[in-house]
């Protein structure tokens, strides 16, 4: 791997700042880590870093202060930033009511040579790529260094369509961080699609680059030039390819998602229910690059691919390629997610549940001991039920939730309303405990009866992946993250202590909340992505303030 230069010219984003501010930075040690300086009217100067926030002298902004600032960049545009020619930095304005500046957020730019390493076989294949990431992840420096290498290293005609002058810097002359590349500056973000397409017509070129896809327009811009056999290389927002999809102004990157009404044989022949969701048409980017974090990236190679499974529920699996001082390495994804969410439990015993299943019914006190139960198929869980389809009878359960569970895991369930109908029973633990006179009769007649822990959505859906062969058994799945909170639960029920869950991501927490309060128990999200968890409390007045996915 060749080794990462950084350029940041610094000392010209230093020179336009007030003499009070420049000189409480000039001696710091630690500028090469310095995100921002952010001045607002009337507050002390604040250098932000990526941990922390530090004030700079004791004097608040003035109105003078921040004239001295605008004086001293270039015209600030119908978005509010402006910039220092031939450079990377970006200054954001606030304004008042009538249009007056009164606060300016001073971003420092760096253009880092060497970054592109990591995925530079993808941006070499000649196809589409789409990289996704959180604001300040680091998507424009890869998009910049993906510019300079398709220009300079591969000899391609290369666009940029610049649209806030964050690729190529300020002022007519482009930085040299894109190389050889073209750049087209957008007078204003609104007509960036009209650029996108006004780049393909009039400069033949071989690959656009572009910022920041956010709107109907523009993708339907991307879409136009990906047609026309041009490839695109740009960046989104959003943490991972579902964010995508339940975008509705950006799913058509990926292809979109419709519904489709079966017909009765399709329907049967499926297993599913008439209506589907399925993807509209072939997607604008034929890659996506998923980055997590600086050294951290997944590599989804067929989107179509992948967007199909995940429209059948099927966990996606990509290449996580994780950036080391020798070079990077692949490793390979647990099923389920990237990777964010299989870290080790935090102060937790793992210990393994009982699996949510079939099991065998406990004797009863009045009715005496009733028949055993068969585990399904005789040797259940060894050769789990494919093909044909259950007649479910529930017990206790509630049919709302089922119907959703079946409708997302598109199983061959019919629920039944009478007990001489069904083939597969399902009850609650507690109701299963009791014997109560329709258990008994199933027991009696042989029928497999299936036993849930709570009377929720996730616990049914387990239930029926292990009824169909459907769950897995990898770190990372619903079924092990349901298993770990059932831990977590129990062992807050015992000792009366708080227990911190493993890090998940915000899908799964949502999951955890909802167990966590069917079983009388508290729980919180704390932390940041994409270290974010839950923690279980013994009760709300133990828990502090709620937070957003709580």
């Amino acid at each position: 791997m060749s080794e990462e230069q950084v350029t940041d010219d610094l000392g010209l984003l230093l020179g336009i700042l007030p003499d009070a501010v420049r000189q409480a930075l000039a001696h710091r040690q630690d500028l090469d880590r310095l995100l921002e300086i952010v001045l607002d009217l009337g507050r002390l100067p604040e250098a932000r870093f990526p941990a922390r926030g530090e004030d700079l002298g004791t004097e608040p902004v003035s109105r003078a202060d921040l004239a001295h600032v605008v004086e001293r960049v270039g015209r600030f545009g119908a978005d509010n930033r402006a910039g220092i020619e031939r450079t990377l930095h970006r200054i954001s304005a606030l304004r008042n009511r009538t249009g007056q500046v009164v606060g300016l957020t001073c971003r420092v730019g760096r253009a880092v040579y060497g970054t592109i390493d990591v995925v530079r076989d993808v941006i070499e294949s000649e196809r589409s790529l789409l990289l996704l990431g959180r604001p300040g992840v680091g998507k424009t420096t890869l998009l910049r260094e993906a510019a300079r290498v398709l220009a300079d290293q591969l000899g391609r005609r290369v666009v940029v369509v610049d649209t806030s002058n964050e690729i190529a810097g300020d002022g007519d002359i482009p930085h040299p961080g894109i190389g050889r590349a073209r750049r087209m500056q957008v007078p204003t973000p609104a007509e960036q699609h009209a650029v996108m397409i006004e780049a393909v017509e009039n400069h033949m070129p071989q690959v656009i680059v572009i910022d920041e896809i956010g709107t109907s327009a523009e993708a339907a811009a991307a879409r136009t030039i990906a047609e026309r056999g041009v490839q695109l290389v740009a960046t989104a927002h959003g943490n991972a390819l579902e964010n995508l999809l339940q975008n509705p102004t950006l799913a058509d990157l990926v292809g979109g998602i419709q519904a489709v009404t079966l017909s009765d044989e399709e329907a049967r022949r499926r297993g599913t229910q008439k209506t589907v969701l399925e993807r509209k048409g072939p997607p604008t980017f034929d890659v996506l690059v998923e980055i997590q974090d600086k050294d951290r990236l997944a590599v989804h190679r067929d989107v179509a691919e992948v967007v199909d499974r995940l429209l059948r529920h099927i966990p996606p699996a990509p290449e996580l390629r994780v950036r080391t001082a020798d070079g990077f390495e692949i490793q390979a994804a647990p099923a389920g997610r990237t990777g964010i969410s299989a870290a080790p439990a935090v102060g937790l015993s793992r210990s393994k549940p009982a699996k949510p299943g079939f099991d065998e019914p406990h004797e009863s006190a009045a009715a005496g001991p009733a028949p055993s139960a068969p585990r399904l198929e005789s040797n259940w869980p060894g050769r789990p039920v494919r093909g044909r389809t259950r007649k479910l009878f529930p017990y206790a359960v509630s049919r709302s939730k089922i119907e959703r569970a079946l409708r997302k895991l598109r199983v061959p369930v019919v629920i039944v309303e009478d007990l001489d109908d069904a083939d597969l029973v399902v009850a609650l633990k507690g109701q299963e405990r009791r014997q109560p006179r329709k258990l008994r009769e199933a027991a009696e007649r042989g029928l497999p009866i299936g036993v849930v822990r709570t009377n929720t959505q996730a616990q049914i859906e387990i239930f029926l992946r292990d009824v169909f062969g459907l769950d897995e058994e990898e770190e990372g799945t619903e079924d092990v993250v349901l298993q770990e909170v059932e831990t977590g639960i129990d062992e807050v029920l015992e000792t009366g202590r708080s227990v911190e869950l493993a890090p998940r991501a915000s899908h799964q927490r949502r999951l955890q909340h909802e167990l966590i309060a069917s079983s009388g128990l508290a729980s919180r999200s704390q932390g940041e992505e994409p270290f974010r968890r839950v923690v279980i409390y013994p009760s709300a007045r133990f828990a502090p303030a709620a937070s957003a996915d709580a």
